[in-house]
């Protein structure tokens, strides 16, 4: 294995002067990459619907091609998904990654073409052992296994074609080349199951003897996973298990609340935690400042950005901008055109730039997951800085979260409601509710005004949930897996009245 270590080693770093001229010259290879997309689909019903064939700038391409959401492009991709091909895209389109779902759909299923998966998702990969690599030397996670916690698959027939359907991850697992197989573990049957508990528990049972060194997926499944892993060998933390631990490649949800169990589980101050932007639609950035979990932004993965100031929001003609036009501090939603047929999509993410030379970004949120019930305007970095205030005041440690409005009534104002998982609850409820709103109010000055006196918004109220309570959910809803997320915010009462109903005690009589 100390000769794969190398091999592969050299293999990751030989991109790196690559990474690097997208950052010395970032507009360049956007342009380039902008041409090339247009090309490639002028041909397309979609291109030759908004005249691609005559897209000579940016400023066309914002003329003619609409905004979409997944909503707007669903009849061109169930068509694909019925056979038709050249729609959106000109190569042939057979796989399909099921990701959570909209407003009016259960689930998004989102084209992947060749392209795609090897120009964005595997390079993608790739970039991210090439940082990690040049930033760390010394590393030697490939003297031993690495444990990847991939979704589900299946594989559905059409028209006496197959068409492949699963979680992206999946998607890539099924795909990987022999070399990756020979480092990963576990094995692709066991990691392709489709029944979460029966899945983590397999994946825990092979995996608890290997020589583990690094570890990838969504922070909340990974902490399921480790926790199962402890019990099984009846150990303390998991150095005791896999010694030679190194590092955790994390994303799909905000680390920040699970950094203190991570740090109880490898209590080792060598172990690194690198901050991942992956998602169905593309592999978007990696952390690559030792110090700083902020994202750089990858520019040559097949994948053209657009960038809306949130006050564009829901406008009918909303003003976008590309790289040359974005400022640091500012939110933006992310839209994106890509080499699988994602034109002009606007994701659902909202990102501000920390640094434009070279861009990095932070991920602040999503367009739909705020509470702006009464103008308040909190978005999801708003809420996990209040939230890690609170905990490091009151030595708490948060599993999962989520909150919502509570709306006038005759007898009392508003308020924000907090149903809060522990892993530690707080040493004082009272003083852990009032740091969260006080940092609200620093970070938020729209919060701070309607909290002004109570007249609006009164203190916000935190209901501490039985552990297990968030798990039985997503459970009750089909939605366990790295794919799916608790929803952190919500502008209206859904969600915390079915996890509400869910948590109260059972009458037995």
């Amino acid at each position: 294995m100390v000769i794969v270590n190398s091999v592969i080693s050299w293999m990751m770093k030989r991109r790196v002067h690559q990474i690097e001229y997208f950052m010395n010259n970032p507009h360049e290879v956007q342009s380039e990459l902008f041409k090339k997309l247009i090309d490639n689909a002028k041909n397309t019903e979609w291109g030759k619907k908004y005249h691609y064939n005559s897209i000579n700038s940016y400023k066309d391409f914002k003329e003619r091609a609409p905004i979409n959401d997944y909503e707007k492009l669903k009849v061109y991709i169930d068509r694909i998904r019925n056979g038709e091909q050249n729609i959106l895209w000109n190569s042939e389109i057979k796989l399909f990654a099921k990701s959570s779902g909209t407003t009016n759909s259960k689930s998004k299923f989102i084209p992947v073409s060749n392209e795609s998966l090897i120009d964005c998702h595997f390079k993608g990969g790739k970039d991210l052992l090439a940082v990690y690599l040049n930033n760390y030397p010394d590393s030697q996670m490939f003297d031993g296994k690495a444990f990847a916690m991939a979704g589900s698959h299946n594989i559905v027939k059409v028209k006496n074609d197959n068409y492949y359907i699963g979680d992206l991850s999946a998607l890539i697992v099924e795909n990987f080349p022999v070399w990756v197989q020979y480092i990963k573990t576990p094995e692709r049957k066991i990691a392709l199951l489709h029944e979460w508990e029966n899945k983590i528990e397999q994946m825990a049972q092979q995996t608890v003897n290997e020589n583990v060194t690094n570890l990838s997926g969504v922070p909340s499944w990974i902490l399921l996973f480790l926790k199962r892993i402890l019990e099984i060998s009846h150990k303390s933390n998991i150095l005791e298990v896999w010694p030679n631990m190194e590092v955790f490649f994390h994303g799909g949800v905000n680390f920040s609340p699970y950094v203190e169990q991570y740090k109880q589980l490898i209590p080792s101050s060598k172990m690194r935690y690198i901050n991942t932007y992956n998602a169905s639609e593309g592999f978007f950035g990696v952390q690559d400042k030792i110090d700083s979990d902020e994202l750089l932004l990858f520019l040559d993965h097949g994948v053209f950005y657009e960038f809306m100031p949130l006050d564009q929001l829901n406008r009918e003609n909303p003003k976008t901008c590309q790289l040359d036009e974005v400022e640091t501090g500012i939110n933006y939603a992310l839209i994106i055109s890509t080499n699988g047929g994602l034109w002009r999509y606007l994701i659902g993410d909202t990102v501000a730039f920390t640094s434009i030379n070279p861009f990095r970004i932070k991920i602040t949120g999503r367009t739909q997951n705020f509470i702006n019930a009464f103008g308040e305007e909190i978005i999801i970095d708003n809420a996990e800085k209040a939230l890690a205030s609170a905990c490091k005041k009151t030595k708490a440690i948060i599993n999962e979260y989520t909150a919502a409005p509570i709306y006038f009534n005759k007898n009392e104002n508003a308020a924000h409601e907090w149903l809060i998982e522990f892993e530690t609850q707080p040493t004082d409820l009272e003083f852990f509710t009032k740091t969260l709103d006080n940092s609200l109010k620093s970070l938020n000055s729209d919060y701070e005004a309607k909290r002004y006196h109570d007249m609006i918004l009164r203190k916000p109220i935190v209901n501490i949930l039985p552990k297990g309570t968030f798990y039985n959910w997503m459970k009750k809803q089909g939605k366990l897996g790295g794919q799916n997320k608790v929803p952190r915010l919500a502008n209206n009462r859904k969600y915390i009245e079915e996890i509400l109903e869910l948590s109260k005690p059972k009458n037995n009589h």
